[in-house]
């Protein structure tokens, strides 16, 4: 069957359809049925099903032949140190520090927030947890002890495993103190913290509450695989709120493993065996889904990758890794080719290395502008596929299903829904906008098995920030729309569609025409503050490697070229060059933080932020522009 064919046999039974799906994982009982819509609009996935997330993902491998096969393999650049983990010794890694848990008092269903650098320690962290029942959440290494504090007081986790440190390009990060600072100012108290020490910066252990790594695992009886139910949550991840206050989106078990197996053939279209590397990090919902789950549920070598697209040693890391392991399909952040194209336009390092196993790059996280997908494409001449999801969702909404059909790419789009989505543009109002307009992008409910069912201990905000805008339906945050054929445009997020002169118009749409410039690297678009049009556009604009051009003539250019191709209703007028744009540690450009800096209102630099330096650099370039306004 092609595409139109399997999202049609879901539309005319989803139960039928994600029953057929769920005989891909091995249960400990079988669900009688797939939805629960008991308590709707907060809907359930394979409830009554008993299952475990470890051994889906690790023992039935070993049982079933693949024991010898890698099942991690770890390279830092930063770090020289590489090495990989069979499926027969991950299973023995995992079940050790399980065994450790438990002797520790962890028990099904406590929580254990996972503060971790990027080493093969943090994928048997979340699965150790996930063996023994016990909840994890892990919280991204390095932040900040204030942030910690909230995510310990949410989550209250019984303990906390954490490195003693991550190492950066030029610089270690010690994560003990940042630890030992959220525990002190936290109201919860965890009772244990289970440390593992990297040799750049060892930390010192409390006694009583601390314990090493190796110390804790040293004669431990190995864990067995604890059954849960399939309603029973795998994890909690955290995600910025709007209000300050971070969001726990919980995974329940059952319909995060049925949908992730599905997506790694239907959606990212490899096979058992197959090398599959997602370059991101496990603090984020891509590290979670694509590098510890998806890949070693479905059987895959996963690839755990500590070091930059760049500077690590340069701009070709990316090409040698492909090489050295034969991936066969990459998923990153369009942020990661925008930085390797800037540092070589030209792509000289790309030149040196085979990729002929490489079958698909896919990109996520962020809008794919299509300058960055046309020159990934001219380098590697294979597709390059967009696609889009979110932190709540898990999994892709929205892509081109390389496992089913490899659909026509639309460069600008992420093609379409996937089976479990229907995808609607809506107005204000909540009528459906015809193709070709802009409007918030909302997904019919029920939302498919492997979505958040809710806010940890905060129905009430999941209610309202997801279900209450319009009814029936899953409200995504993002505005955009469809053509003809179907396709979805992710335009901005909803708050960064901006009103100039009573026109809405999508920052995204101009950010698109700018990447196109061939001096621009990558850039952004803000809505600021005007008394006579209530908004107008300002570019941001970071230039390619090598650019000796006067700045003001690239910023005329850029201007004309956005009132050439949209025309003087944009109003676009107002553009700086800068070094770098702000992002968070997943590649999103803070453009909501340099709205509020622009406009002169008060705003908290987010924790997520990569760099808090540039935000001082973002204010001197807008204060030649006269804002604050």
């Amino acid at each position: 069957m092609g595409y139109k064919e399997v999202y049609a046999d879901w539309q005319a039974d989803p139960e039928a359809f994600w029953m057929e799906a769920a005989k891909s994982i091995d249960w400990i009982v079988e669900p009688t049925k797939a939805l629960h819509d008991e308590n709707a609009p907060l809907y359930e996935w394979f409830s009554d099903g008993v299952v475990n997330t470890c051994y889906n993902a690790v023992d039935r491998h070993v049982e079933n032949g693949r024991g010898d096969q890698d099942a991690i393999i770890y390279d830092s650049p930063i770090t020289g140190a590489k090495s990989r983990i069979s499926y027969a010794e991950l299973q023995t890694r995992v079940a050790r520090l399980g065994g450790a848990l438990l002797e520790q008092g962890i028990i099904k269903g406590d929580r254990v927030i996972i503060y971790m650098s990027m080493t093969p320690e943090a994928i048997i962290a979340m699965l150790a947890c996930a063996r023994i029942g016990a909840i994890h959440s892990v919280v991204f290494g390095g932040f900040a002890a204030s942030e910690l504090a909230t995510r310990i007081n949410d989550a209250t986790p019984k303990a906390v495993i954490a490195s003693s440190c991550g190492i950066e390009p030029g610089r270690v990060i010690a994560y003990k103190p940042l630890l030992d600072e959220a525990i002190e100012m936290a109201d919860h108290k965890p009772e244990t913290c289970i440390i593992f020490q990297r040799e750049q910066a060892e930390a010192t252990l409390e006694p009583g509450r601390d314990h090493d790594w190796n110390d804790v695992q040293a004669d431990v009886t190995p864990a067995p695989c604890v059954p849960v139910k399939g309603n029973d949550p795998v994890y909690v991840l955290y995600t910025s709120g709007t209000t300050g206050q971070p969001k726990g989106v919980v995974r329940h078990t059952g319909g995060h493993l049925v949908a992730l197996n599905w997506t790694m053939k239907n959606v990212y279209g490899v096979d058992p065996g197959d090398v599959f590397w997602a370059a991101s990090d496990v603090g984020w919902v891509v590290g979670h889904s694509y590098i510890c789950y998806a890949p070693l549920i479905h059987g895959n070598t996963t690839v755990v990758f500590e070091g930059k697209p760049v500077g690590t040693p340069d701009a070709g890391t990316f090409w040698r890794v492909m090489q050295d392991y034969k991936v066969r399909a990459m998923f990153t952040a369009p942020t990661a080719f925008r930085a390797i194209k800037r540092e070589d336009p030209k792509g000289e390092y790309r030149k040196k290395y085979d990729l002929s196993n490489l079958d698909t790059l896919f990109l996520a996280g962020e809008r794919a502008d299509p300058d960055t997908i046309l020159w990934a494409q001219d380098q590697l001449g294979i597709p390059v596929i967009d696609h889009w999801w979110q932190t709540e969702t898990g999994y892709p909404m929205v892509g081109n299903p390389m496992g089913i059909e490899a659909l026509p790419v639309k460069v600008g789009s992420p093609t379409v829904p996937m089976p479990g989505y229907d995808v609607r543009i809506l107005s204000d109002e909540g009528e459906e906008m015809p193709a070709g307009e802009l409007g918030a992008i909302a997904v019919k409910l029920p939302l498919p098995p492997g979505t958040l069912p809710t806010l940890w201990n905060a129905e009430g905000r999941y209610r309202s920030a997801y279900l209450q805008t319009f009814e029936g339906y899953y409200e995504t945050g993002d505005a955009g729309m469809k053509d003809e054929d179907g396709y979805l445009y992710i335009m901005a997020r909803t708050d960064d569609v901006i009103n100039v002169a009573g026109h809405r118009l999508s920052t995204g749409a101009m950010e698109e025409i700018l990447a196109g410039h061939p001096d621009v690297a990558e850039c952004a678009v803000i809505g600021v503050a005007d008394p006579l049009k209530g908004q107008l556009p300002l570019g941001i604009l970071c230039l390619t490697s090598g650019v000796d051009r006067p700045h003001d003539e690239i910023v005329k250019e850029c201007i004309q070229l956005v009132r050439n191709k949209i025309g003087p209703v944009a109003a676009f007028k107002l553009a700086c060059v800068v070094d770098r744009l702000p992002k968070t540690r997943s590649g999103k450009i803070l453009r909501a933080t340099m709205a509020k800096i622009a406009d002169g209102e008060e705003f908290k630099t987010p924790a997520t932020i990569d760099d808090p330096a540039i935000i001082d650099e973002i204010a001197t370039s807008f204060k030649t522009l006269g804002y604050p306004g």
